[in-house]
């Protein structure tokens, strides 16, 4: 008989975790039902050596964006041409390249025949699907559009997408420029100073200042190059450790927002994201609160985050929308004009959306803007360096060519 591992809530605030015997998974959760528990999730136990390292492997096919966006489309393409959901993702299925995607809609599938909606399925592997994700299918079942549901998530997946794949191939030529930069310094401080450095051992006259500066720089490095390593992982880790914690990234990123240069662009961004996933999800008919509340899940940045929990609690306590954002430094007038237009009119959804569409379109100007700069700032910082370097080792064979001219 197999085992299963569940997480169950045993009261609203209350959740439990455990094992249990069963001939199958449905008969596992009737169990815990009959028990009185709420079941969240029950998956079998993984017990043998062989199973562990399966699963490792299978951890590390990553499902990346697209994935997502090609088995949503398709889903909605298929539940569209009059196909049930199980035989849906079925065909999906046999389609799917990634093997741990296909391993998921699988199990999804499985638990579609056990009897689960497809939301109640997805629920199991929100290491894959998002919340957002999750929402919208439950709206969309509630609403029986489940198929305009899933195109509409398609559309906005495409549009992160778009911003992800200008940002990588506005970055490509930079990092170029720095990988060869760095890779050319390197070169010159362990094959080409060294030599030189025994060249001007022999010399008795004091060298120039530059090339003094450059030998202490090397000989730093030589002598120190584990320490200056292991300093450099200390502050790395250190950093890391402080944005793991909800206080430290909090205070890090209202830094952030507060500096002239990024502070911008970083409220700019967030408010169009914000604005195309609350508008979508409300134009997927899910009310204001619960979209709020799925919203505030799906934002990376903690302060804005912060504001949207406040927003949600004047909301609750009879307030609208435009109201609860009156007076944020995260969101500008022009997108609190707009809210409140949306909100008399009747059509926030529309609002919002176009908010989305200004502050991306300022976004991806303000994208192009620091890219076009960082090209130009990244030649001239190596070239400085490159050149100070070269500098450094010809002048001290300039002043000798000059001593023995004279």
């Amino acid at each position: 008989m197999p085992k299963y591992v569940y997480r169950a809530k045993r009261t609203p605030d209350e959740i439990i975790e455990g094992t249990l015997m069963a001939d199958n998974r449905t008969a596992a959760i009737q169990k815990l039902s009959n028990d009185g528990y709420f079941v969240i999730s029950v998956d079998e136990y993984i017990h043998s050596v062989e199973a562990q390292k399966k699963s490792r492997k299978f951890m590390r096919n990553k499902v990346n964006l697209k994935d997502i966006t090609n088995f949503t489309r398709q889903l909605a393409d298929l539940l569209g041409s009059g196909l049930t959901i199980v035989r849906a993702l079925e065909v999906i299925q046999e389609q799917t390249s990634n093997k741990r995607l296909k391993d998921v809609i699988s199990d999804v599938k499985d638990s579609c025949v056990d009897g689960n909606p497809l939301s109640t399925a997805l629920t199991r592997h929100k290491d894959i699907f998002s919340n957002l994700f999750i929402s919208m299918v439950k709206s969309g079942e509630a609403s029986g559009t489940l198929d305009g549901v899933l195109v509409r998530f398609a559309a906005f997946n495409d549009k992160q997408l778009e911003v992800q794949t200008k940002i990588r191939s506005a970055m490509a030529y930079p990092i170029l420029m720095a990988v060869v930069g760095l890779g050319t310094i390197t070169l010159l401080f362990a094959f080409v100073i060294p030599k030189i450095v025994g060249v001007f051992a022999d010399i008795n006259q004091r060298l120039p200042l530059p090339t003094r500066i450059l030998l202490s720089i090397h000989e730093a490095l030589t002598r120190y190059w584990s320490f200056l390593i292991i300093g450099v992982l200390i502050l790395w880790f250190s950093f890391m450790n402080m944005l793991n914690g909800e206080s430290g990234r909090r205070r890090f990123e209202t830094f952030l927002i507060g500096t002239p240069l990024f502070g911008a662009f970083i409220k700019k961004s967030e408010i169009a994201r914000f604005s195309r996933v609350l508008a979508t999800l409300l134009q997927s008919g899910i009310p204001l609160l619960e979209a709020l509340h799925v919203v505030g899940e799906t934002m990376e940045n903690v302060v804005v985050r912060d504001e949207i929990r406040k927003v949600s609690d004047m909301i609750r306590e009879g307030s609208n929308l435009s109201k609860g954002f009156k007076g944020s430094k995260i969101v500008p007038l022009f997108a609190l004009n707009m809210i409140a237009v949306g909100e008399e009119s009747g059509h926030i959804e529309e609002s919002l959306f176009k908010v989305a569409e200004t502050y991306e379109r300022e976004t991806d100007t303000q994208i192009k803007t620091m890219l076009s700069l960082l090209e130009p700032v990244m030649v001239l910082i190596m070239g400085v360096i490159v050149g100070f370097i070269v500098i450094s080792m010809l002048l001290p064979i300039f002043e000798i060519n000059f001593m023995v001219g004279q």
